[in-house]
């Protein structure tokens, strides 16, 4: 089989030649056929002090169960995070980690919906948004944030705002349902909100803590980092929320599965719909990863073996 890797901080990425991997207790061997790009994986590459494999979300068909599997069989489709090699044609999926993919749902619906969807349904269940309240969104072009930005006025949110690095991407913005699209570059992020869900970090957490209204609530899932200024918080109230999905997984399993079938059902009614900015082919995977860095994406970005 063929799996992307790299030698050294940075890259560059290529492909290889590897012995297809055999499933062990509790795990299946899925043939791959979408796996979803994301920041975090792109970020290792760039900054781990050694190379890892590249994992992540992979979605596709189950072609031999490990001893002890019991909730998958040969044939069946599906989707989850993959801990080892992901960028490959093979890959080992614990079975805790998989779901099925539904039947009308392709392998691209899935990497494109289902870890990105739970860290947005995820940041939004922390917010606790009353209906009417005006919801945020940073990175709102991103895999998580315009699914975000969907997810926020499906659930009632009165005014959906997002806030993105280009001004070229409200118009995409403004299609997913949000009522305005702001740069981050502006003065002013207009009327203040009640939430925000915040997935850049860094210096961008000061105005998106000044966006709030007094008592709103501002929930980080970034991996960027970024402090905030006791005081910022003490005059109007406010509160910066922590959200990491790794803990939902892990901690309270049954509530992962629940959102995860609300994504879907949503998905089933039309309310919820994953954009795609692009698919590259496995040899391919750097122009992926640059898309990624460059902050050019509309949507996932999905590999393609």
């Amino acid at each position: 089989m063929r799996r992307v890797r790299y030698e050294s901080t940075g890259g560059p990425l290529f492909l290889e030649q590897a012995t297809a991997p055999e499933p062990g207790p509790g795990e299946i061997l899925v043939r791959v056929e979408a796996i979803g790009v994301t920041l975090p994986v792109v970020r290792k590459v760039t900054e781990a002090a050694e190379p890892i494999p590249l994992g992540g979300e992979i979605a596709g068909e189950v072609v031999a169960v490990g001893e002890g599997v019991t909730r998958f069989r040969t044939g069946d489709r599906v989707t989850g995070l993959c801990f080892g090699h992901g960028y490959a044609d093979f890959a080992l999926l614990h079975e805790a980690m998989a779901s099925p993919i539904p039947e009308a749902a392709t392998a691209v619906d899935a990497v494109a919906l289902v870890r990105s969807g739970l860290v947005a349904l995820g940041a939004l269940e922390a917010a606790r948004p009353a209906p009417g309240e005006a919801v945020l969104v940073t990175a709102a072009a991103s895999g998580v944030g315009h699914l975000a930005v969907q997810l926020a006025r499906a659930r009632g949110a009165g005014r959906v705002v997002g806030a993105v690095s280009d001004p070229g991407k409200a118009d995409f913005v403004r299609s997913l349902g949000a009522d305005d699209c702001i740069p981050y570059s502006a003065g002013s992020w207009g009327d203040p909100v009640d939430c925000v869900l915040d997935a850049v970090g860094g210096d961008l957490l000061t105005p998106a803590l000044a966006a709030l209204a007094p008592h709103g609530r501002l929930v980080a899932y970034s991996s960027g980092g970024g402090t905030v200024q006791a005081y910022d918080l003490l005059v109007g109230g406010k509160s910066v929320i922590g959200f990491q999905m790794a803990l939902i997984a892990r901690g309270r399993p049954e509530l992962y599965a629940q959102w995860r079938r609300e994504l879907w059902r949503m998905f089933a009614e039309g309310t919820v719909r994953p954009a795609v900015h692009g698919e590259f082919a496995l040899e391919d995977t750097a122009k992926a990863h640059a898309v990624i860095e460059t902050r050019a994406n509309l949507g996932k970005v999905v590999l393609r073996p």
